[in-house]
């Protein structure tokens, strides 16, 4: 039977072990978590369809995965059929603008790229070995995210699959006079990741869709892939707006300064709507986090782990809001206010 003083030890010791291998394993941690959260996209999915289709749900679910393989069929063959020449157009006014840009901020002694300067294909071309070096860190870049990607896809078709089975298999590791509580924990957290997760996409979709057809009309090259970026960008809250905000601009900006104004109001008041008006419709307070906290989450994630810690960064400060509260405030401190 061990003391106080040896649990206490213990439990830090433990506890420092669990941290310095989260730290040490954090992009295959992100990378279940990504795959946690489209898990339950498709479990979403799965239970909505019950409303609908009075199927068991093995078959709901595999109508579900039938519908999302045409549709990422669908999208894979366009873009293989489009998508690069729009995305290389894109490139050419984004390059073209920015030299632009340089050029003006030059002229105020701001150096916009640094020491080295902006790199084109002409300084790839004359040392080869950098052509090379370039082609490489490319393909390594493409096939690592190829392989995330199906590693995400594959752990969100197993989860989804069984997410009961998954879930009670880790309840095995609780005590038993626990479980129902954190059971009740558990589904609470899938609960509101369920809620941030189809409201975040329905934001999305509206801010690409009404961002796209402005763009159209204001005849803007690319306003498809413009809005595209813009609603998946909406996934990272506060930061992801203001990213998305400055490929709209580079392209907007050979079409005249009135244009470029026209361009960022409406792209402004389209943001701010939606931050004021459509999210607190679709997600009414699913993610119930001070935006200071949300904010400085999404800095530090990013800054450790790059776009992927900013994109998860919101969800995880969700659950880790609902852990501490559950388990600490109101186990632990008894305080049930």
């Amino acid at each position: 039977m061990l003391g106080a003083p040896q649990a206490l030890a213990l439990t830090v010791l433990a506890v420092v072990a669990v941290l310095a291998l989260s730290w040490y394993y954090a992009t295959s941690l992100l990378l279940l978590f990504a795959g946690i959260l489209f898990a339950v996209l498709l479990d979403a999915c799965t239970r909505g369809l019950a409303r609908i289709v009075p199927l068991t749900r093995p078959w709901r679910f595999g109508l579900v995965m039938l519908v999302f393989g045409c549709t990422a069929a669908v999208a894979i063959s366009w873009g293989i059929d489009r998508a690069p020449t729009q995305v290389r157009s894109l490139f050419r006014v984004m390059d073209t603008q920015l030299g632009v840009l340089e050029s003006h901020l030059a002229a105020f002694d701001i150096d916009l790229f640094g020491p080295g300067g902006r790199q084109d294909l002409s300084h790839l071309i004359a040392d080869p070995g950098r052509l090379f070096g370039h082609v490489h860190y490319a393909v390594s870049g493409a096939y690592a995210v190829a392989i995330n990607t199906i590693v995400i896809v594959c752990l969100g078709l197993f989860f989804a699959g069984n997410p009961a089975g998954y879930r009670e298999g880790a309840l095995k590791l609780v005590p038993i006079r626990a479980r129902v509580r954190v059971r009740s924990v558990l589904n609470e957290m899938g609960q509101m990741l369920r809620g941030w997760l189809l409201g975040q996409l329905l934001r999305g979709a509206v801010v690409a869709i009404l961002l796209a057809v402005t763009l159209h009309l204001l005849g803007v090259p690319g306003a498809g892939l413009l809005g595209l970026q813009a609603g998946v960008a909406n996934f990272i809250p506060y930061l992801g707006p203001l990213i998305a905000a400055f490929p709209v601009a580079l392209v907007a900006m050979p079409l005249g300064l009135s244009t470029l104004a026209w361009v960022m109001v409406i792209y402004f008041t389209i943001q701010t709507i939606e931050g004021f008006v459509i999210a607190p419709l679709i997600q009414k307070g699913a993610v119930n986090v001070a935006p200071a906290w949300t904010l400085f989450a999404i800095v530090i994630f990013g800054a450790m782990f790059g776009a992927m810690g900013m994109a998860l960064a919101a969800p995880l400060v969700a659950l880790g809001r609902i852990a501490v509260l559950r388990f600490y405030v109101e186990d632990w401190l008894k305080d049930r206010g």
